[in-house]
């Protein structure tokens, strides 16, 4: 029996910054993304992910906010509401990035995050209200919080970014500007998709 083929995964790291905790009475300010790299049968490889972005800031889709979850990314709702994108040309834009960036070796886009929980919730429901589609399916995701807690073998609220071995975290700082973090997110994204797993000596 012919073994089956096996289509390539194409991660793209995504990172959001919102002004709230859920999108649809809060909106997505900007949404960042870099190309991680891709996993084949063969395994993963990385990619420079400075070579492969995205980045829009975004008008915003509602009056309410919360300052705290503003003052996070440092935008600016008021200069967004004249110089932003419109939700629905940015999510097409980015999804027809995304559906380029795979195209050559027909890879199926995987959205990673950390925590993709967050990101995700308001990415996939921009998407769906504003395009009516998703590049990534409704489940192309993977939770990087997750992958870690699953190698090390680890209870997965015990898990953040301080519990890591250095050599897996980035040297990028997080800025909390969204590609910045995006790009950041894809270095730690590679080295975790490498790591042979932690020492048991």
């Amino acid at each position: 029996m012919a073994p089956r083929r096996v289509k390539p995964s194409l991660y793209v790291s995504v990172d959001v910054e919102a002004d709230g905790p859920i999108p649809g009475p809060y909106s997505m300010l900007s949404l960042g993304a870099a190309v991680a790299g891709v996993q084949d049968g063969e395994g993963f490889t990385a990619a420079d992910p400075e070579e492969r972005t995205f980045y829009r800031e975004l008008k915003p889709i509602s009056e309410e906010f919360v300052p705290e979850a503003l003052a996070v990314s440092g935008l600016d709702r008021a200069r967004l509401g004249t110089e932003g994108a419109g939700p629905g040309r940015a999510m097409r834009e980015f999804a027809d990035w995304v559906r380029a960036a795979g195209t050559e070796a027909g890879d199926q886009p995987v959205m990673c995050g950390y925590p993709a929980s967050y990101d995700w919730t308001f990415l996939y429901w921009y998407l769906i209200r504003f395009t009516g589609e998703s590049p990534f399916g409704h489940s192309g995701c993977l939770d990087m919080k997750t992958l870690y807690a699953a190698r090390a073998g680890l209870p997965l609220r015990a898990v953040a970014k301080g519990t890591m071995p250095r050599e897996l975290l980035s040297r990028r700082r997080h800025t909390h500007h969204a590609l910045d973090d995006a790009i950041e997110q894809a270095e730690l994204f590679a080295n975790l998709m490498t790591w042979p797993g932690p020492s048991r000596c």
